[in-house]
C-alpha cells in the first residue's frame, strides 16, 4: 500500500514513532514494531521507565532493541525530540491526550489519538488546529472508531448512502450501574485472572457500563457526520448476518444514525454469530440496478433488496496502528479525524450523588457516559464524561440524569476545562458563563 520496502532502501530512514503510554495498546503496536520494514520506535514515554522496558520485554523485544531506544518519564520531551516524526498519544487519559496532542501540533508533528477520551472531549478543535499548522490528527486504525470509519467512506466512495454504522459489544441494561467492583462478574472474568493478569477493574469497566461505546461511537459521529439518536444508544440484540433486520428505515430512529449493537438477547443469551468484537455499516442500493447486482452476488439483504451491510468480524487493536503512523507520515493523511462536534458523551449518575460526592470518572461508581447529540448536550449545558473527575457535586442529582456544568463545583483555571469551553465556543457559538 505505502510501497515501505522501497522507501526504506532509497531512504535509509524509517518513519520515526514516539510512543507515549505503554500500556496494553501501547504494548500491542510495540510487538509488531520489530516485524515492521520502514518503521522505527526511537523514544517511550510512561510514568514508569521500568514498566515500559517491562513492557518491550513482554511482547518480545531483545536487550539489544531496547537499548536503542530512549525512555522517559516526560512526554514532553518525547514530542520535542528532534528524533520523532508520528506521536501515538495512548495514555487514556483526556486532559493528558489535549496537552500531548497541543504539544505535538507546536512541534509540527503527526499525532495518533489512540486516546479517543481526549478525542471526544476536544478532538474537532485539535483536529482544525493540527491542519492549520500542516500536520497529521488521526484517530487510531485497529481500534474500532477507525475501522468504522474506513468502512462509511467506503459506502460513500461507492455510492451508497449509509443508513447505519456502528460496533458490537456485549450489553444488558444493568450494565449502566456497574461499578469496578461488578466488572468481573459482569464481563465474564474470573477475579483471580484478572489479578494476574494486571487487569484495571476501572478501565475495563468503562467498556461494561456503556462509556466505552458511546464515545466510540461519538468519535465515529463527529469523523463522519453520522448522527446519535436523541436518546443516546438503543444497543439492539443482533446477529452479524441480521444486521439489515435490525438496523432499518423502520427501526432507526433516523437514516445515517451511528448504533451499537449487542452480542446478547435480553436475557443474557448470547447470540450464535454475533458481531461482540467487530464493526458493520449498512448501506442502501441507490437504483433497481444495484439492487438486482446484490441479488446477482449473494448479498444478503432487508424485505425490499435495498438494503445491505458489510461487517469484519475482529478487530486487532494495536497490531494494526501502524495503518495510522504510515499513512500520516507518507500520505498525510488521516484514518479517521473530527471534522465537526456533531455528538457528546455525557457524565449521567449511575445512582443517586448526594452533595459533596467526589466524581471518580470513567468506569468508576458515580457516573457512566451516555452518547448525546452535541446539540442537546450544549443546550442542558451536559457535563462531559471526560471532565467527570475529582471535581465535588453541589446539587443532588437522580439516578440516570445527566450532570450539568451546574451541578459541580468547576475548576475553571483546568486547562482541559477552558480547552473544552474554547471548542464549544468555536464550534457551536454557544453562550459561555461568565
Amino acid at each position: 500500500m505505502f510501497k515501505l520496502g522501497e522507501r526504506a532502501k532509497i531512504s535509509d530512514r524509517p518513519v520515526r514513532v514516539g510512543l507515549i503510554g505503554a500500556g496494553k495498546f501501547g504494548s500491542m503496536f510495540l510487538a509488531q514494531v520489530p516485524t515492521t520494514v520502514g518503521l522505527k520506535v526511537t523514544v517511550i514515554a510512561d510514568l514508569s521507565i521500568d514498566r515500559a522496558q517491562e513492557a518491550c520485554l513482554h511482547v518480545g523485544w531483545s536487550e539489544q532493541q531496547i537499548a536503542g531506544v530512549q525512555f522517559t518519564a516526560d512526554a514532553i520531551n518525547l514530542i520535542e525530540s528532534g528524533d520523532v516524526d508520528v506521536v501515538v498519544e495512548a495514555t487514556g487519559h483526556p486532559a493528558a491526550g489535549i496537552r500531548h496532542a497541543r504539544a505535538s501540533i507546536v512541534a509540527r508533528k503527526h499525532i495518533v489519538m489512540v486516546n479517543v477520551e481526549a478525542d471526544v472531549l476536544a478532538g474537532p478543535l485539535l483536529a482544525r488546529e493540527a491542519r492549520d499548522a500542516g500536520v497529521v490528527y488521526t484517530l487510531a486504525y485497529g481500534d474500532q472508531p477507525a475501522l468504522v470509519c474506513e468502512m462509511v467512506e467506503w459506502a460513500r466512495n461507492c455510492g451508497f448512502e449509509v443508513i447505519a454504522a456502528g460496533k458490537g459489544t456485549r450489553y444488558l441494561p444493568s450494565f449502566h450501574a456497574s461499578t469496578p467492583d461488578d466488572v468481573w462478574k459482569n464481563r465474564g472474568v474470573n477475579p483471580e485472572d484478572a489479578k494476574k493478569g494486571g487487569m484495571n477493574a476501572q478501565m475495563f469497566n468503562s467498556f461494561i457500563d456503556g462509556t466505552k461505546a458511546a464515545i466510540e461511537m461519538a468519535a465515529v459521529a463527529n469523523a463522519t457526520g453520522l448522527t446519535p439518536a436523541p436518546t443516546g444508544l438503543a444497543f439492539p440484540p443482533a446477529a452479524a448476518d441480521e444486521l439489515v433486520s435490525v438496523l432499518n428505515t423502520r427501526t432507526l430512529h433516523h437514516r445515517g444514525q451511528v448504533e451499537v449493537v449487542s452480542s446478547v438477547e435480553r436475557d443474557g443469551t448470547v447470540i450464535p454469530g454475533n458481531l461482540r468484537w467487530g464493526v458493520y455499516v449498512v448501506f442502501e442500493a441507490p437504483n433497481e440496478y444495484s439492487m438486482r447486482c446484490f441479488r446477482e452476488y449473494g448479498v444478503k439483504t432487508d424485505e425490499s433488496g435495498k438494503l445491505a451491510a458489510l461487517y469484519r468480524p475482529f478487530h486487532l487493536i494495536g497490531l494494526e496502528l501502524n495503518v495510522s503512523i504510515f499513512a500520516a507520515a507518507l500520505r498525510q493523511e488521516s484514518t479517521g479525524c473530527p471534522h465537526g462536534f456533531v455528538a457528546d458523551v455525557v457524565a449521567t449518575a449511575k445512582r443517586d450523588l448526594a452533595v459533596g460526592e467526589e466524581l471518580d470518572g470513567e468506569g468508576g461508581y458515580l457516573v457512566w457516559g451516555k452518547l448525546m447529540p452535541a446539540s442537546d448536550s450544549l443546550r442542558v449545558g451536559a457535563l462531559p464524561i471526560g471532565l467527570a473527575s475529582r471535581w465535588k457535586v453541589v446539587r443532588p442529582v437522580k439516578r440516570g440524569e445527566c450532570l450539568t456544568w451546574d451541578d459541580v463545583e468547576v475548576e475553571e483555571d483546568d486547562d482541559a476545562y477552558q480547552y473544552r469551553r474554547a471548542m464549544e465556543l468555536e464550534f457551536a457559538l454557544v453562550p459561555q458563563p461568565a
